[in-house]
């Protein structure tokens, strides 16, 4: 079986993108102007269900993300991208939505792509544990406890002057994460600041995610992790999802390209170790000006052949490309173990 072969053969899942703000009209990326068709084959925009077809994706998580100038309407805006997402799986039956391991597995059986929703930062809860089961019932499986911003959660990656003040996971913050394990959801880690990070790992029960992270070793970035807070997200029994987002890459944009992430990758590699490693593109999240490495889903599959050729076992690099994430989620979300393929 030839490299290419092999990717086609294993199950893929990328834990990141920022897609549905494309589907409404709110687009990070200036070169996409209003609402973006998910099912054309797009020139601009990164993620759409053709492309995540060619690149072989087997589920893709999206995130229902609230910028600082919604952050007033942050619960009325993240339903309207829920229900952006619930159209389009009325829309297309070969797109659908899973809410555990089970789910996901059974879309890939039947030739479908599975998706999964998150939160990216818990303003669309307010301080109501209420409105976090609502979205529960609804569907949604992960969530980001904060952005870059400080809420009634946490205090997030972005909040680092003297201004800012100092904490990290508030009261209610604690209350959340124990919800989100009582109620089977996974806590994604990636923009809390490094005090609200310490705290979560402290009280953490189940794994912990950080869905789209790069190695502060390379490049100091505060949203990047130390290797030391790596360690402490693989010891839940969690993952680090390694992004192609420009900034986290490389400080330079001139420099970010495919074999830059790849670094990234190997670098938490012999951290952490292959059962904790994944892929969190976060694609139609960031802006193209940063630097882009990777110009859509269809070319993940550069990513297991290069994996294959630096001399990585093909069980290794199928743990990478998603049996990983596959795992987290039967373990949090349930469904079952294993890697799927």
């Amino acid at each position: 079986m030839d490299k290419g072969d092999f990717h086609d053969s294993i199950f893929v899942m990328d834990g990141h993108c920022d897609t549905v703000l494309d589907m409404v009209g709110l687009s990070i990326s200036p070169r996409v102007e209003g609402p973006r068709d998910f099912f054309a084959r797009g020139r601009t925009g990164y993620v759409d269900l053709p492309r995540l077809v060619e690149g072989n994706v087997g589920c893709q998580i999206f995130a229902l993300f609230t910028d600082d100038s919604l952050v007033p309407r942050a619960r009325e805006h993240t339903w309207r991208l829920f229900e952006a997402m619930e159209a389009a799986f009325d829309r297309d039956e070969d797109f659908v939505l899973a809410r555990n391991r089970r789910e996901i597995l059974s879309a890939r059986a039947e030739g479908k792509v599975a998706a999964m929703l998150s939160i990216e930062g818990g303003e669309a809860i307010g301080e109501s544990l209420d409105e976090l089961r609502a979205f529960h019932d609804r569907g949604l499986r992960l969530m980001g406890l904060t952005w870059n911003r400080r809420n009634a959660l946490a205090r997030g990656a972005g909040t680092g002057t003297a201004a800012d003040g100092a904490g990290g996971l508030t009261r209610f913050g604690r209350k959340v994460v124990r919800e989100m394990e009582t109620l089977g959801m996974v806590v994604d880690a990636s923009h809390l600041s490094d005090e609200s990070l310490g705290d979560l790992l402290a009280i953490a029960e189940r794994p912990v995610v950080a869905s789209h992270s790069n190695s502060r070793a390379l490049v100091p970035n505060r949203r990047n992790l130390t290797d030391a807070q790596a360690e402490g997200i693989a010891a839940t029994g969690g993952l680090i999802g390694v992004t192609f987002a420009g900034a986290f890459v490389d400080a330079e944009p001139a420099r970010v390209d495919k074999e830059r992430v790849l670094e990234h990758i190997e670098h938490f590699l012999a951290v952490v170790g292959s059962d904790h490693v994944g892929i969190g593109s976060d694609f139609d999240g960031f802006t193209e000006q940063l630097g882009v490495a990777f110009a859509s889903p269809a070319e993940l599959r550069w990513l297991t052949e290069a994996l294959l050729s630096r001399g990585r076992s093909p069980g290794d690099v199928e743990k990478i490309m998603g049996g990983n994430w596959l795992r987290v989620i039967g373990d949090v979300c349930g469904g079952g173990g294993g890697s799927g393929r």
